[in-house]
């Protein structure tokens, strides 16, 4: 009997159906594909496949870079990201920016996140996750690789985007004393009139007459503050247990020599199994 499925039109229904496909799934493997002639008896293309799984592959930077960067506020997490992004062609994930996204864009999930940031109260885990899973799934993160900041800030949160798959292969911890953070984020000022954002000390407004009508986000009283770097280092002990192989930086220093730090992390050749 002849087996079902295997008459001319149905192969070449499956073999169009499988070239479309395919181009759109190579680029996503750029470093590790090996591409073998399979017109050719079993024995050579299986001794192929074996020769190249055997082969040490060893680089100097992730295949796919997945740089996490923890720290409390004000440590300077979306300046390194950025530096990152801009070197590395990373995709620069912040978890607090795709929310905001997501309720400006009136998406499904912004309609879900709305009524939170009205009541000023913390996003569920699942709704938060479901967002930033989506732009992790995304083309151009994973053929790229990401920086993820402002998740995961707990032990939980940091299990469940471990259980979806979603592990960084570096990992780096920004400490910044209590009294630096207060000095950079008390003394922001915001413009009213232009949008321009000054420091007090670091880029003070430049006449009077600004200074007079700059505004302070309530986010960013010294009270707020030091409930949120409470937070962050109650949970951080346990943060840094889970992902073992995480760098600590001293995050209170000039922002340039803070990336000169990460970036020799990242670079440093990789263990010989890549996570």
């Amino acid at each position: 009997m002849m087996p079902a499925g295997i008459s001319e039109g149905e192969t070449a229904r499956k073999l169009l159906e499988y070239h479309r496909n395919i181009v759109r799934i190579l680029p996503s493997y750029p470093k590790i594909l090996k591409v073998i002639n399979a017109d050719q008896p079993c024995v050579d293309v299986f001794y192929q496949a074996l020769t190249y799984v055997q082969t040490s592959h060893r680089s100097n930077a992730p295949f796919t870079p997945r740089v996490l960067l923890c720290g409390p506020v004000g440590s300077g997490k979306s300046l390194q990201a950025a530096l990152l992004a801009q070197k590395y062609g990373l995709i620069n994930v912040c978890c607090g920016q795709l929310l905001k996204e997501a309720v400006a864009d009136k998406s499904k999930y912004g309609e879900m996140i709305q009524p939170f940031f009205e009541k000023e109260t913390a996003v569920p885990d699942n709704i938060v996750m479901k967002v930033l899973k989506q732009r992790l799934d995304q083309q151009d993160c994973v053929e790229r690789g990401w920086v993820l900041h402002g998740f995961p800030r707990d032990l939980d949160q940091a299990h469940v985007m471990d259980s979806l798959g979603y592990k960084p292969n570096r990992v780096f911890f920004l400490n910044v004393p209590l009294d630096s953070v207060i000095e950079r984020l008390t003394l922001r000022r915001t413009d009213p009139v232009t949008g321009e954002r000054y420091h007090l000390m670091y880029k003070p407004p430049p006449t009077m007459e600004v200074q007079a009508r700059l505004l302070q986000n309530p986010k960013e009283s010294e009270e707020q503050i030091k409930l949120k770097m409470d937070l962050f280092y109650r949970n951080s002990a346990e943060l840094e247990q889970f992902y073992g192989e995480a760098i600590t930086l001293n995050g209170d220093q000039d922002p340039y020599t803070v990336f000169e730090y990460i970036e020799s992390g990242i670079i440093n050749p990789l263990p010989k199994k890549v996570p």
